[in-house]
């Protein structure tokens, strides 16, 4: 069992939460939803407010040491409002310099440029931020999950499937470089 961090605000892309959330859960692994506030957090779909998920615990109050990997649910908003907030950025910084799998889809790797991960990396992206993930230093490819490193990296809701895989595949061979030779 695994130990995943989900970062999010009100916002967020709801199947993007969800969907990772319930097959990483369903794969024997635990998840912890941390937020920028306590309570709940809620979902966007379909053009509107969706359901709400509880919090575990704030962003403020993270330790790196406690996760094996960060998952960053895309949404429109939610990036848009977690990239201003400098313990979010830190945060994602941390994880990177641990080596720790980042996993962004959708928006959420406006969190990755903002954190200056992306140079010279393979990434991909919503299709209105790619530009921005070139702008960053970024190659941009347009596949349903783009692993390079520890960072994975998927388009939209339809690659769910691709990046949870991805991310349960990056967990697997984090355990196989700490396995003795």
């Amino acid at each position: 069992m695994k130990n995943i961090l989900i970062v999010a605000t009100d916002g967020y892309e709801q199947s993007e939460l969800t969907g990772p959330k319930q097959m990483l859960e369903e794969a024997g692994h635990k998840t912890t939803v941390a937020s920028i506030k306590e309570g709940e957090i809620k979902g966007w779909e379909d053009g509107d407010w969706g359901d709400s998920v509880a919090v575990d615990c704030q962003v403020k109050d993270v330790e790196v040491s406690d996760y094996d990997a960060l998952l960053l649910p895309g949404g429109q908003m939610n990036p848009d409002i977690l990239r201003m907030e400098e313990k979010v950025i830190e945060l994602v910084k941390d994880f990177d310099s641990e080596g720790k799998p980042i996993a962004a889809i959708c928006h959420a790797p406006w969190l990755l440029a903002e954190a200056d991960l992306i140079d010279g990396r393979e990434v991909t992206g919503w299709p209105s931020v790619r530009t921005d993930l070139e702008n960053a230093g970024g190659e941009v490819l347009d596949k349903p999950a783009v692993v390079d490193g520890n960072l994975i990296t998927s388009r939209n809701p339809d690659d769910i499937p691709a990046f949870v895989e991805a991310l349960k595949d990056a967990l697997i061979e984090a355990d196989a470089e700490l396995e003795p030779a």
